[in-house]
């Protein structure tokens, strides 16, 4: 199963303890994540089921590509963090 970690500014808002979640994408991943953890679901994404603009996600340590759809491929021992993008200047 993939790790999942959630940065400690999103924990801010709303609890996201790291969990291990099967899934071969993205989207399948974080929907495991979220059937456990309904709440959290609003803060990632979107209700057409995107990533909402303030988030980023990264599998390995690269950004996902597929922000709509999140259908990047997620394998069984992959890393994926959930963050929420910082801006300013």
């Amino acid at each position: 199963m993939a790790s999942v970690h959630f940065t400690a500014n999103l924990q801010r808002h709303v609890s996201a303890p790291s969990t291990d979640a099967a899934g071969a994408s993205v989207r399948e991943v974080l929907d495991v994540v979220f059937d456990a953890n309904p709440r959290l679901r609003g803060y990632v994404v979107d209700e057409a089921g995107a990533l909402r603009h303030h988030m980023n996600v990264f599998v390995n340590g690269q950004q996902i590509r597929d922000r709509e759809r999140l259908s990047d491929a997620v394998g069984p021992d992959d890393e994926l963090y959930v963050m929420q993008a910082l801006s300013g200047g």
